[in-house]
């Protein structure tokens, strides 16, 4: 059985006195920066020079240094960049200025479980991965609430690890929409998956086949667009709320039948046999060996598949739609 915690499981105090250098200033770091500031906690932002970034945050009111002046001293370090970035910047940067009994936080297990760290013995190592985007995270702290999050702990020198994961946690505002304790390694592999195989990559090209094969068929293209990918949102806000298993109560007719009957037809046997082959390509370490060979920072064939993908018909669609419809 998964282990919870919520907010009585948080030491809030544990952290009252902790400095805490958030490397990094996109989605997640911009996140974590403000919302441990408003939660009390002295927090200084890590920049190298000429980041686009700087005026962000300065903007944001937070104190912003070098990544080396802001690790100097810290008692927490939140490493938020790039994954492929974590190597040569915590090896040139972080590791020569980190103090004895610091805490390093990530918050995606990949660069611990596929070894692009070579982390000392001498501090904490933890995972605070919240399961949703920094924007989402950054407005939920400012209503009051919070996203559920993963919590991991990879190296406890100070014996204490797990409990600043937690009070981390609380102070980021998560803990009171539970914390799942984890493994770096489960995290990386689950997230991964998950993102090839459903969220991103499954998802996008399930609805691109939809919209095509109404389009291919006769239908106008604005319909098949709300019918099929439009609509998606509700569906999943409904599922958020009452699980898969509470469909059932809540479709219409047609579309419970249709489901339980057509919906294997979709996403049959052909489609697991896939996904497993996605999961031994992470497992084995193949995926982020090629990813990290090819990147995709100015990869000639990434820039060019982005500039197909956008350029497909169902986005012009979409763009228009949006301009129309408001939400």
């Amino acid at each position: 059985m998964a282990k919870f915690y919520l907010e009585a499981d948080c030491d809030k105090s544990l952290l009252d006195d902790a400095s805490v250098a958030v490397i990094g200033y996109g989605s997640q770091g911009r996140a974590h920066a403000l919302n441990l500031r408003d939660s009390g906690l002295s927090v200084k932002v890590g920049l190298r020079k000429g980041s686009a970034s700087r005026e962000k945050a300065t903007s944001d009111g937070v104190p912003v240094a070098s990544v080396e002046e802001a690790v100097l001293g810290a008692d927490v370090i939140s490493f938020l960049i790039p994954d492929e970035l974590h190597g040569q910047v915590f090896d040139e940067r972080v590791a020569p200025n980190l103090k004895k009994g610091a805490a390093l936080c990530l918050a995606h297990g990949l660069s611990v479980r596929f070894g692009l760290l070579k982390l000392p013995d001498n501090i904490d190592v933890i995972m605070v991965a919240p399961l949703g985007a920094g924007n989402l995270l950054r407005r939920l702290y400012q209503e009051g609430k919070g996203l559920p999050c993963y919590v991991a702990v990879d190296q406890d020198t100070s014996g204490r690890a797990l409990k600043l994961a937690l009070s981390y946690c609380l102070r980021l505002g998560c803990a009171g929409s539970g914390i799942l304790e984890t493994t770096f390694k489960e995290e990386a592999e689950v997230d991964l998956f998950g993102e090839q195989a459903v969220l991103c990559g499954g998802l996008s090209f399930l609805l691109l086949r939809a919209f095509e094969t109404l389009v291919r068929n006769g239908y106008q293209p604005e319909v098949a667009y709300m019918e099929c990918i439009d609509q998606l949102k509700a569906s999943a806000d409904l599922m958020s709320l009452v699980g898969l298993e509470g469909l059932p109560d809540y479709i219409s007719s047609p579309a419970l039948y249709g489901m339980l009957t057509r919906g294997k037809r979709v996403a049959g046997k052909e489609v697991e046999e896939a996904m497993s082959d996605l999961l031994r390509e992470i497992q084995s370490g193949e995926f982020v060996r090629e990813w990290l060979k090819n990147g995709t920072r100015g990869n000639p064939k990434v820039l060019s598949l982005i500039k197909e993908w956008k350029s497909l018909k169902m986005q012009d669609v979409g763009r228009n739609l949006r301009k129309i419809i408001k939400r």
